[in-house]
């Protein structure tokens, strides 16, 4: 072990970022630390699908549960929307879903994208409630009943289009009064054929799209809409599926309008829901559409997506990257579309930028902003050739740190009181061929999920971990007994 030296480190957003869904009313949610291991980094935000229905019987009880009738024949037939129900709110618990998952995504270094789909007819105080309870979660993206101009959501069967739109636009502005920290998403059908002029329904949405910070679209390649209830089968008519250049244009044109529909201010555009259905498409299809649109989006001089959220890393259907073992739920059945997913985020076009800076003296202060605004240290580390051990050891000093630490492409996570990391899996699948210089980077996301409202005027939007020791590290490039 050779003593070592840091400089400062700031992480920004990617060209196009990559966030990712975990949990839907076709999955169950999966821990951070087993995505990561499969994935080999984080994402920038992780998105988590609740509803809100606090006035309903039988709530806060899952709608499949406690509204079981084996007449349903579609997934949005009970009487309200069968995702994860929201735990909190008014006369709510933060104790419970889903906050022990947004705590889990925001150890590992990722933001927090929450779907909610929300009674309109709920009172202020309800919605004030919500956004008490996101305070403390850092940059939160919050999009509110989304696919606003379907007919299958609950919210959409209970007031007209008008009155959806008019209470996103009255929640964003309780939200952004409460919870400055939390940013809305608008999520419209958007352009449907590639000759529209228009957005569906898009006066309607008007104010309610300004009202939003980011706007979006959701986007399936390909879809079996009547999952779970029939098979797709050739002749059938609730499944279809669509070229990759057709979904790529109209999203594009989806963009176009919502800038027209804001006046000219171009917000950042979001694929909310992406994905091929394989189900459709079959297994092999399903990555090489994916892979078709991710170039096209490189290729594109324009840069109009801000990012775009994978649906889902595991499904009891085929929109996973994973399917759930029918056998046990726990178990994930790996698809062609992970490697392909991999490759993709890993590409620098997807992931976030890194800059360099000046010299750290220690004791330093590392800022947690968000997963596209992280001040950390990069510590530069020499390599004879392809280690055989590479290892970071944590002392008294620096032992009970939250960290996420990333080596040659590789990003690891260290809890509080681990005290040795194993970095050798960033060289399984990318050995190195000779000697190297490599930097290791090193950022500290708040160790509870959550930002401390002591820490300053800013304790909404940075979070702040003083370092005190750089860890040690071993690398050896020969087994110790041969």
């Amino acid at each position: 072990m050779s003593e070592l030296k840091a400089k400062t480190l700031h992480m920004g957003p990617a060209q196009c970022a990559v966030d990712l869904g975990d949990g839907s009313e076709r999955g169950e949610y999966v821990n951070q630390d087993y995505i990561l291991q499969k994935l080999g980094r984080p994402h920038r935000a992780i998105n988590l699908m609740y509803c809100y229905y606090p006035n309903d019987e039988g709530w806060p009880g899952r709608a499949s549960v406690v509204h079981a009738d084996p007449s349903v024949q579609f997934a949005w037939d009970f009487p309200y929307d069968d995702y994860f129900t929201y735990k909190g709110g008014l006369n709510g618990t933060l104790d419970d879903e889903p906050f022990t998952c947004m705590r889990d995504v925001r150890r590992h270094g990722q933001d927090v994208l929450l779907t909610m789909t929300i009674d309109p007819k709920v009172s202020d105080e309800h919605l004030v409630a919500i956004a008490k309870d996101l305070r403390t979660f850092g940059r939160v993206q919050l999009r509110i009943n989304h696919e606003a101009t379907g007919n299958w959501f609950s919210f959409n069967k209970r007031a007209s289009y008008e009155e959806v739109a008019a209470f996103f636009k009255h929640a964003s502005e309780i939200i952004r009064k409460e919870a400055p920290n939390v940013k809305t998403i608008i999520c419209l059908d958007g352009c449907k054929e590639l000759e529209d002029e228009k957005m569906e329904m898009e006066d309607i949405f008007a104010e309610a799209s300004r009202a939003a910070d980011i706007v979006s679209v959701d986007r399936y390649m390909a879809l079996h809409w009547g999952w779970p209830y029939d098979v797709a089968e050739e002749g059938g008519t609730t499944f279809a599926r669509h070229a990759v250049s057709k979904i790529y244009q109209l999203a594009k044109n989806s963009y176009e309008r919502y800038t027209y529909v804001n006046n000219g201010v171009k917000k950042p555009m979001v694929l909310s829901e992406f994905n091929s259905d394989g189900d459709v498409t079959g297994p092999y299809d399903q990555a090489s559409m994916l892979k078709e649109f991710c170039e096209m989006l490189k290729k594109d001089d324009e840069k109009w997506l801000s990012g775009f959220t994978m649906y889902q890393f595991r499904d009891r259907g085929r929109l996973g990257l994973e399917i759930e073992d029918p056998n046990n739920k726990d178990v994930g059945i790996e698809q062609p579309l992970m490697d392909t997913y991999r490759e993709i985020i890993h590409d620098d076009f997807f992931s976030p930028s890194m800059e360099t800076g000046s010299d750290v003296e220690l004791p330093a202060k590392l800022r947690w902003g968000g997963s596209e605004d992280a001040d950390g240290v990069a510590i530069d580390l020499h390599f004879d050739s392809n280690p055989v051990f590479c290892e970071a050891y944590f002392d008294d000093d620096n032992v009970d740190m939250n960290l996420m630490i990333e080596l040659n492409g590789h990003w690891f996570y260290k809890a509080p009181g681990v005290k040795c990391v194993d970095m050798m899996s960033a060289f399984f699948k990318k050995p190195l061929d000779g000697a190297k210089d490599m930097t290791l980077k090193i950022f500290a996301p708040p160790a509870s999920g959550e930002n401390d409202e002591t820490q300053g005027d800013d304790w909404q939007t940075n979070y702040y971990t003083e370092l005190k020791s750089l860890p040690q590290i071993r690398i050896r490039f020969a087994p110790i007994v041969k």
